[in-house]
């Protein structure tokens, strides 16, 4: 049974991959221009995958370890779906009604040791307030999309393997 936890947490590494090439094709190649706070969401993936990996390399035989691996992936999924609730909030106020969304993260990082190595993780200038789409879809309801299901994904094998 704790083989079904531990390939859950292998498929979530899998979908983190996905999901942050596809960020980062959309940013280079497609041409979007990410803001703080798409930053703060592509940040969130890595860390779940990140999180994630780490973890699928631990014992799961107990409960508890599985607990704490499933708590350790859940804290950055749940930081990263309030910020994309919040960017949510952001886009549907009246235009000039947002608030800014602070520095871009080249900016505020640029004297960090090793920027030249995830500078371009963190580069973007873009307008929180104005939404991004793909699919017909607003680029922080995807993030919703995502985060929601890595949640239901690691709990949902979570509560079957308890």
């Amino acid at each position: 049974m704790t083989n079904m936890f531990r390939k859950s947490l292998w498929l979530i590494v899998l979908l983190s991959i996905f999901t942050t090439i596809g960020s980062l094709f959309a940013q280079y190649v497609m041409g979007m221009n990410p803001c703080v706070l798409c930053i703060l969401q592509r940040l969130a993936v890595i860390a779940v995958g990140i999180m994630a990996l780490l973890t699928a390399f631990g014992k799961q035989a107990t409960r508890l370890g599985r607990t704490v691996r499933a708590i350790l992936v859940s804290i950055p999924a749940l930081y990263g779906m309030g910020v994309a609730i919040y960017q949510i909030y952001i886009q549907s106020l009246p235009p000039g009604a947002a608030p800014s969304c602070g520095a871009p993260w080249t900016f505020r990082l640029r004297d960090w040791p090793l920027f030249d190595l995830y500078e371009p993780i963190i580069r973007g200038f873009g307008d929180c307030a104005i939404p991004d789409y793909f699919l017909g879809i607003s680029l922080p309801v995807w993030s919703i999309l995502y985060f929601g299901f890595v949640l239901l994904l690691l709990w949902g094998s979570w509560f079957k393997n308890r």
